[in-house]
């Protein structure tokens, strides 16, 4: 399927064009996104502003991973991705690391991850299966283990098979796993995230907000490289 399309194309020069501040500045604090499950608001954010900024909010915290990085980061940042992705997939190899390495690890930002599942089915399998694995703490370690095993879009590699076999690669008691894939306790969790997606209107994988400490928002389409984050990020903790 082609319809992550949008992220193709962006060159590594064009920054304006990929970077588009969000017209709201929302009041409400970002609470702790631990709670995945919890279903937000199906508010839109519009340039009537019949959107509440709590609803607006809600868009981009419910729904989510757990955080990756400081509970206290001045900095969130929302990724909205699928695990069968080339273009997130790229993101992951190539821009992530040095993200972690010179923001996240140092407690400037804190990261989590949102669903945005349009490929097909393997990828509702493998966003479900990293959410059965946050049931014994390794969300992380799962979604790094997606990234690391994707094998093209559509392929099987995302087959019931090999996310067990990538649940024990992590260390998961495959029992439970198991139980949590056959029971698909989390599917509300990442359906309820895709409906986020749509809700802000987006059409393609990888998109990213910027929650600064002013709490403004900023939107990053596609899988851009480093330098645009960190101009980014440089400017926010200036501010």
């Amino acid at each position: 399927m082609k319809v992550h399309l949008p992220s193709i194309g962006i060159g590594i020069g064009a920054v304006v064009a990929i970077v588009v501040i969000v017209s709201i500045v929302f009041g409400q604090g970002f609470h702790n996104p631990m709670t995945a499950s919890t279903q937000g608001d199906t508010g839109k954010i519009s340039s009537q502003n019949d959107t509440t900024p709590k609803a607006a909010m809600n868009l981009l915290i419910d729904n989510t991973s757990p955080i990756l990085g400081s509970d206290n980061a001045p900095i969130t940042m929302i990724e909205f991705g699928d695990y069968q992705c080339f273009y997130c997939n790229q993101f992951y190899h190539t821009t992530e690391p040095d993200i972690v390495k010179n923001y996240i690890d140092t407690g400037k930002v804190r990261m989590v991850f949102k669903d945005f599942v349009i490929i097909g089915q393997d990828s509702v399998n493998a966003a479900h299966a990293a959410h059965c694995a946050q049931e014994q703490g390794k969300f992380w370690e799962y979604h790094d283990t997606l990234y690391n095993n994707w094998n093209g879009e559509n392929t099987g590699w995302a087959s019931s098979a090999n996310l067990l076999s990538f649940a024990k690669d992590v260390g998961l008691n495959a029992t439970q796993f198991g139980q949590c894939m056959t029971q698909s306790r989390y599917i509300s969790t990442v359906q309820g995230s895709l409906s986020n997606a749509k809700d802000l209107g987006l059409t393609g994988t990888p998109d990213f907000f910027i929650i600064a400490p002013d709490k403004s928002v900023t939107k990053i389409v596609g899988a851009q490289p480093f330098e645009v984050f960190d101009g980014l990020f440089k400017s926010k903790l200036k501010s």
